[in-house]
């Protein structure tokens, strides 16, 4: 008897709980015990957490490793295009088969029992990784830490805490030092946790959970240290210096996301950090689209696509923009009506000439176009709106068909516009 399609048991899963986010590990932990205890079949664990910055030093390590010749699962959250994209087994992402048969599994065992639709998938991942051998599994947090569907590793090889910063506060905290706590719930006692840049506040919290718990500690300015230097990067701990090429994914950030990476290499004694550099790839962060519908619709312009949508990503946007040769910026964004619109919007407000903003596609918590335009115009950025991501573009180039277009501000724009120009 076939099994019904991925999409149809995903649909099915979002009916097992009424909230879409409700942090507790009590259903995670019965779950697991209901198939007998997938996480601890799993080949060494990588765990990495943080407000940002999680996804671009996975796809580093993932590229390190594979460089050597090993091989990994990784797991990440939210998909873009397609849910296949969270789960990678042995560095091939899940074929539909095997993704709707440990789905269903998951459905059967969990007996119709309250469960939410990231809780009971993540577990289908760990269930996929499980039965398949490899040398690491990469997991990244969804949300949060502490609290997360992914922090059910007694002795993961080692842990990772990329840059804290304000987001999620409905769920997370008010503050820096009570959303570090979340994050920093996920360092194991006696595990090596490598840190990313740190606000003082948080870095305070993290080193304190880490004292408690005695992993050692990697932490970003004190053990470790990144740096461009004449078109290389230069990483140096108490092991030594590495002269590296620069990164492929672009942005001055990811200079210290690449350091993070390589960190988490030399504790794992394993990877080529070359490889690390020059084979990651990670869709919508500041990806530059290059064919597609979009594209053709605007020969001469410069699109880009990023799925930044907190104030620090809107920083660093803002800064990748400024170190771009000078053309003429125009913004197409939509966000979600969780996030901090204007903290966001405000930093890139001095690096384009003009927002057109759109409601996100199929969306239901979208910010409306015209909301997101006023939130724009409040923060001193000329702005209108436009139907759909096309009708953006279009009325862009018309004017401008040299332009270089960002579409940017939230995951699922991002999702909505690889969908669209595939």
């Amino acid at each position: 008897m076939s099994l019904p399609g991925s999409d149809a048991l995903l649909e099915r899963m979002m009916a097992l709980h009424p909230k879409i986010i409700d942090l507790t590990l009590d259903r995670v932990w019965r779950l697991l015990a209901a198939l007998n205890h997938p996480e601890k079949a799993l080949p060494p664990v990588i765990h990495i957490a943080g407000t940002n910055g999680k996804g671009s030093p996975l796809a580093m390590i993932r590229a390190g490793l594979e460089g050597a010749g090993l091989t990994c699962h990784a797991y990440i959250s939210p998909h873009l295009a397609r849910f296949h994209e969270r789960i990678r087994v042995a560095g091939t992402l899940i074929e539909e088969d095997a993704l709707s048969a440990v789905l269903d599994e998951c459905y059967k065992a969990n007996s119709g029992e309250n469960i939410t639709y990231f809780e009971i998938t993540t577990i289908a991942a760990m269930l996929a990784f499980a039965r398949t051998p490899a040398d690491f599994t990469l997991m990244e947090v969804g949300l949060g830490g502490r609290l997360d569907a992914t922090n059910v590793f007694d002795a993961p090889a080692v842990t990772i805490i990329t840059p804290v910063d304000l987001d999620h506060q409905q769920f997370l905290g008010d503050t820096l030092p009570e959303i570090a706590g979340e994050k920093a719930g996920i360092i194991k006692r006696g595990v090596p946790c490598v840190v990313g840049p740190q606000h003082d506040e948080a870095l305070d919290v993290i080193e304190a959970r880490a004292t408690r718990m005695g992993a050692p500690l990697m932490a970003y300015g004190q053990q470790w240290h990144v740096w461009e230097e004449r078109g290389r990067l230069i990483y140096q701990d108490e092991t030594g210096l590495l002269d590296l090429p620069l990164p492929t994914l672009i942005g001055e950030h990811q200079i210290r996301n690449a350091g993070a990476a390589i960190a988490a290499l030399r504790v794992l004694q394993t990877g080529d950090p070359d490889k690390a550099m020059t084979g990651a790839t990670w869709p919508a962060r500041m990806q530059r689209l290059r064919n597609g519908p979009l594209i053709d619709a605007a020969p001469d312009a410069e699109v880009w696509l990023d799925g930044g949508h907190n104030p620090a990503a809107g920083q660093a946007l803002a800064k990748t923009l400024s170190e771009l040769p000078k053309r003429p910026t125009h913004l197409i964004c939509g966000m979600l009506n969780t996030k901090d619109i204007k903290g966001y919007l405000r930093p890139l407000a001095g690096q384009a000439d003009e927002l057109i903003a759109v409601s996100i596609p199929g969306e239901t918590n979208t910010i409306p176009a015209q909301d997101t335009a006023a939130a724009a115009q409040s923060v001193g950025l000329p702005s209108t709106t436009a139907a759909s991501i096309r009708e953006a573009v279009t009325q862009i180039t018309c004017m401008t068909p040299h332009a270089r277009i960002l579409i940017c501000g939230s995951l699922y724009l991002a999702g909505a516009v690889l969908r669209e120009n595939g």
